[in-house]
């Protein structure tokens, strides 16, 4: 097992916790990782994108010029692609591009993520994190405290409203619960800011 030093608030070590090998000490598999990642992305497109073909164009109805003696290529439609409003080729159409990817690979590429983030020293694990207000600026001064990178990921056990709404206003920061966060979040912040709890949570549910 991994032990890393926990610190405070205030930046100062707080002691040390052991992390279970079988969820942030494998070895990141690469392939996981990327597969989950797409798939999350691919689920995020919204699929509205549409154009008009030359069936739904409008106009159409008479050949739009003689067909010899105007130095011109022949033509029967106005709503040919090739003509200035025309329809499109393979107009793109509304579709849904959500796909599922296995449990298995998901809970690989999970634990891959963290796996990656605790060899990298990109973990930060705190005692505890708890604001008596929501306060962007108390929030700022915690960050600093730890010398969190300029994207940070804060993951918690329980949801706190004061984290939240303090988290919020700072670019690059985000925050999540054990239950809802991602391979793709994980990836894409430096700092993987984990609290005690949330450790413990995590290492209940995906062991």
């Amino acid at each position: 097992m991994a032990k890393v030093t926990m610190l405070n608030m205030a930046g100062g070590e707080a002691g040390t916790i052991e992390l279970k090998d079988e969820i942030f000490g494998i070895e990141p598999n690469a392939d996981a990782v990327h597969a989950v990642v797409v798939n999350y992305l691919a689920n995020q497109r919204q699929g509205t994108q549409s154009a008009k073909t030359r069936a739904e164009v409008r106009g159409g109805g008479r050949k739009p010029f003689r067909q010899k003696g105007t130095g011109r290529h022949r033509q029967g439609s106005s709503t040919d692609p090739s003509q200035v409003g025309g329809g499109i080729v393979f107009a793109p159409k509304p579709r849904d591009y959500r796909y599922s990817v296995p449990k298995k690979l998901k809970r690989l590429a999970l634990k891959s993520a963290l796996s990656a983030k605790v060899a990298d020293n990109e973990i930060i694990v705190l005692d505890e994190l708890k604001l008596d207000a929501p306060k962007t600026k108390e929030m700022v001064n915690i960050l600093s405290n730890v010398k969190a990178g300029k994207k940070a990921l804060i993951v918690t056990a329980e949801k706190d409203e004061n984290i939240v709404k303090s988290a919020a206003n700072i670019p690059g920061v985000r925050t999540a619960l054990v239950g809802t966060m991602n391979v793709y979040e994980i990836v894409n912040h430096n700092s993987f800011i984990v609290t005690k709890e949330a450790v413990e949570k995590i290492q209940e549910v995906y062991l």
